[in-house]
């Protein structure tokens, strides 16, 4: 009977092995403490050759191979995407409320309910100026306050052009209140409220209208046929042209209330379209909306309890809603990668567990030449470990490769581009890692647990 060849593959794995572990020299094993003794020796060609039969088989079945690593891969970057995506739009979102200003109040005038077995019917008030001062005076977690009025009826035009748009008086703290980015000369100061001057700070887009290519600084507007001086311009406000802030012009709260006031039936003197407020810091906001509730509902005598009674807009609140719905939408999309994850996972203990009935023979084979349980284990272990971990760094390295590519494709409005997040890589490092450790040790262990009898006996 003619002797069975050995492999080209095997042969150079075993001459390899011998090289690496005597050396070009042919030098021999000396004592048993050291890594070239038999022990050593022994030690380091079945790790090798568990690996090289690790690395044949999945070569051996490159399709399957394939299609496991796949199905881990596309879980991964599935996860990392999803993820990124809900951290893309709470992001977004979250710049565009702070183009607003961050942790800003508007307090607008409402309806006083009816009281209980009242028989009026419900009462309309408005927000005054008195209403402002004791707010100043007596809310001690308010930072920042300014009164406000604004109107669009009235007629704006410089030398070259009219332009639509939102006239809105204002004090010179306001500026601590919202973010209006200046884009060339100064904003409104003191002097400008106290004097009632008649200066303009015009938005970015009403700039462009009202002075197409040509400078605007020291040039006179006029509204509703009143000259007024350009002195200072804002800067863009938002990603694109459509945010109202682009669109209003600015003058002092003095010169607006005497020129353009809020007029309107039974309107009290000094009422205001509405009063913008900033707390001192966000951990003092709910305060300071509980003190700013109580003067408002004093001063026009109704119960600051009546919730209903107050028409306020709180861009801290809105963030804290909008950020709990993006929390929850990640978790979300977070366990629906993971459930892909995991059904990827689960091929790899099907694939694992077919690779253990397909080699029945060559397990019992290789027990029979004195293969302990340990080195079948150890084997079908790595393949299980290799295949999901390989998988998952594909699924990394594919989903961070895409999120940079979007980096180029400028976003919509409201949307940031997708980021891997950290805590996303971390679970999936989790979930592979406890997915690799189950894909591999399950089947390895059905391996072991074959006796070299039964599976030589095994079709």
């Amino acid at each position: 009977m003619a002797p069975i060849r050995e492999p080209f593959l095997f042969s150079f794995r075993h001459k390899f092995t011998i090289l690496l572990l005597t050396g070009p020299a042919g030098r021999r094993p000396t004592q048993d403490g050291d890594i070239t003794s038999p022990q050593g020796v022994s030690k380091m060609h079945t790790l090798f050759d568990i690996v090289f039969q690790t690395f044949r088989t999945l070569w051996a079945h490159k399709l399957r191979s394939f299609l496991t690593m796949f199905g881990i891969a596309w879980g991964v970057g599935s996860l990392l995407l999803l993820v990124g995506l809900g951290e893309g739009f709470r992001s977004g979102n979250q710049k565009e409320l702070n183009t607003m200003g961050e942790n800003m109040v508007w307090v607008n005038g409402g309806f006083v309910p009816p009281a209980s077995g009242s028989h009026q019917g419900t009462r309309p008030y408005q927000v005054t100026y008195h209403d402002y001062e004791d707010i100043r005076r007596e809310a001690s977690k308010v930072a920042y306050a300014s009164p406000l009025i604004s109107t669009q009826n009235v007629k704006v035009q410089s030398q070259y052009q009219s332009a639509g748009g939102q006239v809105v008086g204002v004090e010179p703290q306001f500026n601590h209140i919202r973010w209006l980015p200046m884009g060339g000369g100064r904003w409104l100061n003191d002097a400008d409220n106290a004097e009632k001057r008649h200066v303009a700070i015009v938005g970015w887009e009403m700039r462009k209208n009202l002075f197409p290519g040509v400078p605007a600084l020291g040039e006179m507007i006029t509204l509703n046929g009143i000259r007024f001086q350009v002195v200072g311009y804002l800067d863009t406000v938002g990603q694109n042209e459509g945010n109202a802030t682009n669109q209003r012009l600015y003058i002092p709260f003095s010169t607006m209330e005497e020129l353009f006031p809020v007029v309107g039936q039974n309107y009290p003197e000094g009422t205001l379209s509405f009063i913008n407020y900033k707390p001192v810091d966000r951990a003092s906001h709910a305060e300071a909306v509980l003190q700013v509730k109580h003067i408002v509902a004093r001063n026009h005598e109704f119960d600051e309890n009546l919730a209903d009674a107050f028409e306020i807009w709180d861009t801290a609140q809105n963030a804290e809603s909008v950020g709990r719905i993006f929390t929850a939408m990640n978790m979300f999309l977070g366990s629906v990668g993971v459930v892909t994850l995991a059904l990827g996972a689960i091929g790899v203990i099907n694939i694992m567990l077919v690779s253990v009935t397909e080699r029945t023979k060559e397990i019992g084979l290789r027990k029979a030449l004195g293969a302990t349980n340990r080195n079948v284990m150890a084997q079908f272990f790595l393949e299980g470990a290799f295949l999901t971990l390989l998988s998952g760094g594909v699924g990394i390295a594919v989903a961070a490769g895409f999120m940079r590519a979007l980096t180029l494709v400028p976003a919509p409005r409201g949307f940031d581009t997708p980021q891997i997040v950290p805590w996303s890589i971390a679970m999936a490092l989790g979930t592979l890692s406890f997915a690799g450790t189950v894909a591999g040790l399950y089947p390895a262990r059905q391996a072991a647990l074959l006796t070299p009898v039964e599976a030589l006996r095994k079709d």
